[in-house]
């Protein structure tokens, strides 16, 4: 592939983007498209549309549940996988492309079989090929930088999750509805249609990247050196309390879907499905991004100084209120009423500022706090708390499904959240920042 091979000397000027930002964000976009519209209607798809010999096989809520949070377990952990071939063999550009061209691949067979052959052999590709870029295009987007124009990195961050979100949002707004009026088919394959789009734009920005090679057989050394294997240390403690916040919030995929059909669904009029609801988080992060950065975080900084570690600690206790209000719900529900679905709402404000608060911080965080030869590696870790989360609740799914029902569900999950954001706060306390860039000093 005719891209460059060694890293930029040449920091741009402190006012101007790295060149290679806008074909990243581009392909972010499209390709969060196709994998927010595919896991938009995946739990749809096996309870209602799943077949078997050509006749109708859907699978119960609670085994839809825990295949739904394996693979996003899956897509999380692989993470690691892809960036361990990036740094190894390939790096970041090629692993991109490549991988990128698997996820394709998984796309296509869950367009062409709704069979339980096309489903999960579409999840392993999708799983391999998105997760094996994701922390692979996160590291590519902080090695574009410079000590020079290190301050712009918080600025593209929130570009990149809004972008993000973007995707998102169009996904869960259109792909739930051309499932219930088109079929599985059309449905998964417009998403595989955006990921071949994603693809190109990024080959198109090829040559404007700063690329960081492959270390070749220098890699396990370096890797896994004991400054790098410091550095995850350092940061594990903060992995797994995230992976707890990720066990809450990717339910909104799946309890919440689920516990949406028992709501009343006309909201101002209009039938909003419970798979389309899960638009109200990417549309509210795009409104909360620059809420925060412009309103909240300077309101914030002038009563105490408003760390990257405080940030995600405010963010665990606004999640511990947004399990609560599904919890009120299921006793509703319970006692025989149809609650609005608008109380939803509710709860992903509280969600999606707790995500706003704890991910691209998180994302940032990670990078600097890496060392050089690492930054692959402590991204793909990052990625890694996503899945140990999905594993987390697929687990209780599998294991406490007769013990905890209907509201004793979300108050499980509230409670472990508020365990976890107290005792963040003397790891926070005691925590060390540090700020490691491509062209840092030793």
């Amino acid at each position: 592939m005719s891209a460059a091979t060694s890293y930029r000397t040449t920091p741009e000027p402190t006012s101007k983007m790295p060149s290679g930002i806008p074909p990243i964000i581009g392909n972010e976009a499209a390709e969060r498209f196709s994998f927010y519209g595919m896991r938009g209607i995946l739990f749809d798809f096996m309870t209602l549309h799943l077949m078997a010999g050509g006749v109708l096989a859907a699978m119960s809520d609670g085994e839809a549940t825990s295949w739904y949070h394996a693979f996003i377990t899956a897509v999380y952990f692989t993470p690691l996988l892809g960036a361990i071939l990036a740094d190894r063999w390939l790096g970041k550009y090629t692993t991109i492309m490549l991988l990128s061209i698997v996820y394709c691949a998984g796309h296509l067979a869950l367009a062409l079989d709704t069979s339980r052959v096309g489903l999960f052999t579409g999840l392993a590709l999708i799983a391999f090929g998105s997760g094996g870029i994701k922390g692979c295009v996160s590291a590519h987007v902080g090695d574009q930088f410079s000590s020079q124009n290190q301050h712009l990195l918080p600025r593209v961050y929130q570009m990149f999750y809004f972008a993000i979100n973007l995707g998102s949002t169009l996904a869960f707004l259109i792909i739930p509805r051309v499932l219930n009026h088109h079929g599985p088919h059309l449905a998964f394959g417009i998403p595989g249609i955006l990921m071949a789009v994603a693809t190109f734009i990024f080959w198109l920005g090829r040559r404007n990247y700063a690329h960081i090679p492959a270390r070749g057989p220098a890699y396990w050394g370096e890797t896994f050196s004991p400054e790098n294997l410091a550095a995850v240390g350092r940061m594990a403690l903060l992995f797994i309390f995230v992976a707890l916040f990720w066990a809450l919030f990717d339910q909104c995929g799946s309890r919440w879907v689920l516990q949406g059909k028992h709501l009343d669904q006309i909201l101002l009029g209009i039938k909003i499905t419970p798979a389309q609801m899960q638009a109200a988080n990417p549309i509210m992060v795009m409104l909360f991004l620059p809420l925060c950065a412009f309103v909240i975080y300077p309101a914030i900084s002038r009563a105490f100084p408003l760390t990257p570690l405080r940030k995600i600690g405010i963010g665990f206790f606004l999640a511990v209120i947004s399990f609560l209000i599904p919890a009120w719900l299921e006793h509703r529900i319970a006692d025989g009423a149809t609650p609005s679905i608008a109380w939803q709402i509710l709860a992903y404000v509280f969600i999606t500022m707790a995500e706003v608060m704890i991910s691209p911080t998180l994302l940032e965080f990670s990078y600097t706090q890496a060392a050089k030869s690492g930054k692959s590696l402590m991204l793909g870790v990052n990625m890694a708390s996503v899945a140990l989360g999905n594993a987390f609740t697929a687990l209780v799914n599998i294991f406490g499904a007769s013990q905890l029902t209907g509201a004793s569900y979300y108050l499980f999950f509230s409670g472990c959240m508020l365990a976890a954001a107290v005792l963040f706060i003397p790891f926070a306390v005691k925590f060390r920042e540090r700020l490691i860039l491509q062209d840092s000093n030793p």
